[in-house]
């Protein structure tokens, strides 16, 4: 049996890794997480729960990036020596898992590489996703939950911590809208991307005459609220209103008035949550959600006043921007960037790397001209 030989590929991970780290700048990485280990030891850091949440939020994060980091340099010694130990004892498992082994390590590194771009103020944060259902009647609804679930699913694959906060659910199939947490570092960087008018072309299963149907989507995402951020709501601004939770029925359906809807009054903003036990549970959410909403809309408008200065008048690229083909084809295309995947099933089961990853790079060309 000939000899496993990955060393151009190995040759080309390391060459990308260098570049991740140099960008990365392990060495300020790792003074950050001394000077804030010194701070979390301070036993007075709690008498501040503002500036404690603060030191121990971007403690978390520093130890992930650097933990990522380093496990990649360590995953591809590892792989050397597997490659060795492979060839010396010419064992056909070995190499397989050698092989399988490279593959994730280009799973590994090509993340690290797509998370240096995301340098934007509040690419770091947690996201809160909200995807609402457009035109196409019970397809669309149906699509709008399809949706939901496909970013759970890429949610649960990455290890991030999503918190559904609050369903509208239709009275046909699927959901009119839906509101979840992601509190993850650089969720909002990487799903930020999602952001826009999604398509689905299928067979309709909603249709007896089984013809195909287009229906739309919407997807909203914003930054989480930190507790550093100065996003004042008033309560002369904002009217409150508590409901009875809805579902599907059965245990799910509250018999309570838990619910609370929270209505921003100079912007129009309306957010409820009701997938909390208690009406203040729910009631705190809805106002974290606001204020990541409010906040999102500060970003908005600084941004739309640096483009009215630098005279930019192209359309936003967060428009009608995927279509998802069922029939008489399959495909899921990036209308933005022209990337594309064949399999659906795959993409709507949460396998989203190839389009985040692609997203982020073709806003990177064009916030660069």
């Amino acid at each position: 049996m000939a000899d496993l030989d990955l060393d151009q590929e190995i040759q080309e991970l390391k060459g990308v890794l260098e570049s991740v780290l140099i960008v990365s700048d392990l060495p300020a990485i790792e003074a950050q997480i001394i000077s804030l280990e010194e701070s979390a030891a301070d036993p007075s850091l709690w008498e501040d729960q503002v500036r404690a949440q603060v030191v121990t939020s971007s403690l978390s994060r520093f130890k992930t990036k650097r933990d990522k980091l380093m496990a990649a340099a360590t995953g591809l010694e590892d792989l050397g020596v597997l490659i060795e130990m492979a060839n010396a004892e010419n064992d056909a498992d070995t190499k397989r898992e050698a092989k399988g082994e490279l593959e994730k390590l280009k799973t590994q590194i090509d993340a690290l590489e797509i998370e240096t771009l995301l340098n934007g103020e509040f690419d770091s944060r947690g996201a809160i996703v909200t995807i609402r259902s457009g035109a196409g009647g019970d397809d669309a609804t149906d699509f709008a939950e399809m949706l939901m679930r496909m970013y759970l699913r890429y949610s649960e694959k990455h290890g991030m911590k999503a918190s559904v906060l609050d369903t509208s659910f239709a009275e046909g199939a699927g959901i009119k809208s839906a509101t979840f947490e992601i509190d993850a570092p650089y969720a909002f960087g990487n799903l930020s991307v999602e952001s826009g008018t999604h398509r689905l072309v299928r067979m309709s299963p909603f249709n007896s005459a089984g013809k195909r149907q287009t229906s739309f989507a919407a997807v909203e995402v914003v930054p989480l609220v930190e507790v550093t951020d100065s996003v004042e709501v008033a309560d002369a601004d904002i009217r409150v209103d508590v409901f009875r939770s809805s579902g599907p029925g059965g245990q799910s359906v509250n018999t309570t008035d838990s619910a609370v809807r929270i209505t921003h009054i100079p912007t129009g903003i309306v957010v409820s949550c009701q997938n909390e036990k208690s009406q203040l549970q729910n009631k705190a959410a809805a106002l974290r959600v606001l204020a990541s909403r409010l906040l999102d809309l500060k970003r908005q408008e600084e941004d739309a006043k640096k483009k009215l200065l630098a005279g930019d008048v192209k359309a936003s690229w967060g428009e009608q921007m995927r279509s998802y083909v069922m029939a008489p084809y399959q495909m899921v295309k990036d209308l933005r960037n022209n990337y594309e995947e064949n399999n659906p099933a795959q993409v709507f089961d949460g396998q989203l790397d190839g389009f985040i990853a692609a997203g982020i790079k073709w806003r990177k060309q064009q916030e660069n001209g």
